[in-house]
């Protein structure tokens, strides 16, 4: 699968994302505990536990990150569908699948947002809260954590975040098999369901479509927002591709684009938008920066796609 070719220090970097402030290498971010959402309507992923997560007495956590909230310790997986309801004017949906390095899950950022453009544009969108590597539940633990992931010092304990990768994908998996098998009773076609995956999620969308088992339920479509760009076996009959990464992505943008070249290789069809600034993280702020025009691109590729025909 695709996180094999993913180094650790890559991954590791992914955590940092746009808007945390450092000084002197200390995180100055409060990450102080907020109110969890209730998140109404919300569908659990599996009719118990999750498999693999089985006894599970973490308590999720949100965080304030300065500018949005994580979600974290989540070990109860769910899929919320956000509109567009009667207002539906495509028969396209969309599971977005939102980034946080396997620690977290960045819900405000690259999650809600997302969704509620999608769902103004006709789309039936849906996010994905995937499960997280346990971190530290009071906030000074967890500002040791996230010091030692992005300024780790001599004597610190290595933190391998490529565990999180299969629960994530195994999420994503499970959510689209749901979202598949309910296409025509929610009202969308099954031959248009897409991932739209940031950073961390981007890699897990990445793990879904390229995943071994011949039975795995595959995206017909494929958001792929600022994820790694190296290399990989693209498998036969790939689904079409939107690419976005920022030239001034401090993780990324060294890598040049494999991604993108195997996809091409491989006679799938694959879009990149490589924007002159915008950083990693960019998602759903709007900056002033070339970055912040990616939404729209990237509906117009959905069209371009025959994604967004009218509903009938």
């Amino acid at each position: 699968m695709v996180f094999r070719t993913l180094g650790a220090a890559a991954l590791l970097l992914m955590i940092g994302q746009t808007g945390q402030a450092e000084e002197e290498g200390a995180i100055l971010v409060p990450f102080e505990r907020v109110e969890t959402p209730e998140n109404a309507g919300a569908i659990p992923l599996y009719p118990g536990e999750a498999p693999g997560s089985e006894g599970s007495d973490l308590e999720e956590v949100w965080r304030n990150a300065g500018t949005e909230r994580w979600a974290n310790n989540v070990t109860r997986p769910t899929l919320l569908p956000v509109g567009p309801g009667d207002a539906a004017t495509t028969r396209a949906a969309v599971i977005v699948v939102p980034g946080g390095g396997f620690q977290f899950v960045s819900m405000d950022n690259e999650g809600y947002p997302i969704t509620e453009w999608l769902a103004e544009r006709g789309v039936a969108a849906f996010v994905l809260k995937y499960r997280t590597m346990e971190t530290p539940a009071t906030q000074e633990g967890y500002i040791a954590h996230m010091n030692a992931l992005w300024n780790p010092q001599p004597g610190d304990t290595p933190i391998d975040v490529t565990q999180g990768i299969p629960f994530a994908v195994a999420d994503a998996q499970a959510a689209l098999g749901i979202v598949q098998a309910n296409a025509e009773d929610w009202g969308f076609d099954a031959d248009k369901i897409g991932m739209l995956g940031f950073s961390a999620g981007a890699i897990t969308a990445l793990g879904v479509t390229t995943a071994d088992a011949d039975d795995a339920p595959k995206p017909n479509f494929i958001g792929y927002i600022y994820g790694p760009m190296t290399a990989i076996e693209v498998p036969e009959n790939a689904p079409p591709m939107f690419a976005a990464l920022a030239a001034d992505d401090g993780l990324f943008s060294g890598q040049g684009f494999g991604l993108v070249e195997a996809w091409q290789s491989a006679g799938a069809p694959v879009e990149l938008h490589y924007y002159q600034s915008g950083g990693h993280g960019f998602g759903s702020y709007k900056r002033g920066v070339p970055a912040d025009g990616w939404f729209d691109q990237f509906v117009s590729w959905m069209s371009a796609q025959g994604l967004m025909a009218a509903a009938e």
